[in-house]
């Protein structure tokens, strides 16, 4: 089945084609309610051969115009986004997957077939090294500075406000370095705690805002994990997390691998063709 004038193909993942894949995504609805469909490239040599995880999705709202507007709406980017995740971790569930970015976008299922054949060698090689592993995130947090309670605030022995003011800011930056220290502390040894488990890793952005709340995120990394280790992976951290003082460390997964879809060199350029759209 192609797509019409009014549709666009949306690609969530790449996956082996296999009886697991085919029963994952029997019956699975993705954005908007769209049946997922298993596009594939036609007859290849590799056993089994790669097919994407696709929807039918309407032009008018994936169109490259429409999804510059849309990614300035908050509720739209969110529903979509969820829709995005659940195919992808439903399928993951049963079988090894490639997410790719939301809002991966071809013309019509040709275009998909042709885009797949043209990377089925680079994908079967990354797909290779993701199987029988997962990815979990781990994340630091310091607690929020205590405010600033005005001028009598800790004056200690100053004689007056504008030492007194001095005092507290020299007191707060002492404060916050300390902290900083610990923070860096923390991480090297979350760090070197992981590495004994953790295949890959990879170092995302902190978070800020209503992410994370009072609390400062200074760290934000992702580990792709075996299978076999996933339980020694997350009680090992949770023990080197116990005996640290003065944050918070947050462990979340397993999820299916999205920061470890590219090999690193690739990751911050993920393009694959000009009928792609991945804003």
């Amino acid at each position: 089945m192609n797509t019409t004038d009014d549709t666009l193909t949306y690609v969530y993942a790449a996956a082996p084609l296999t009886k697991d894949l085919r029963d994952a995504a029997a019956g699975l609805r993705g954005i908007y309610g769209s049946p997922v469909l298993l596009l594939t490239a036609g007859p290849t040599a590799a056993q089994p051969p790669l097919a994407f995880a696709a929807s039918h999705v309407p032009h008018r709202d994936f169109n490259e115009h429409a999804l510059k507007n849309h990614f300035e709406d908050l509720d739209w980017l969110e529903n979509v986004a969820r829709a995005h995740h659940d195919v992808v971790q439903t399928l993951s569930l049963h079988t090894t997957v490639l997410p790719l970015r939301m809002a991966t976008v071809y013309q019509d299922d040709d275009r998909a077939r042709q885009a797949l054949a043209e990377q089925h060698d680079a994908l079967s090689e990354r797909l290779a090294q993701l199987i029988g592993h997962t990815e979990f995130g781990v994340k630091i947090y310091l607690a929020a500075a205590p405010p600033d309670t005005g001028p009598a605030a800790d004056a200690g022995a100053a004689t007056t406000p504008g030492k007194a003011y001095l005092q507290r800011r020299r007191a707060q930056h002492s404060a916050q370095e300390a902290a900083y220290d610990q923070a860096r502390r923390a991480a090297a040894a979350i760090e070197t705690t992981a590495s004994r488990y953790a295949a890959q890793r990879v170092r995302h952005p902190t978070q800020s805002g209503a992410l994370t709340g009072p609390a400062e995120n200074v760290l934000n990394d992702a580990y792709l994990v075996a299978h076999a280790y996933a339980e020694q992976f997350q009680a090992a951290i949770a023990e080197a997390a116990g005996v640290l003082d003065g944050i918070r460390v947050e462990v979340t997964g397993p999820w299916a691998p999205y920061s470890f879809a590219m090999p690193p060199a690739e990751r911050q350029n993920t393009a694959t063709g000009e009928e792609e759209r991945t804003p």
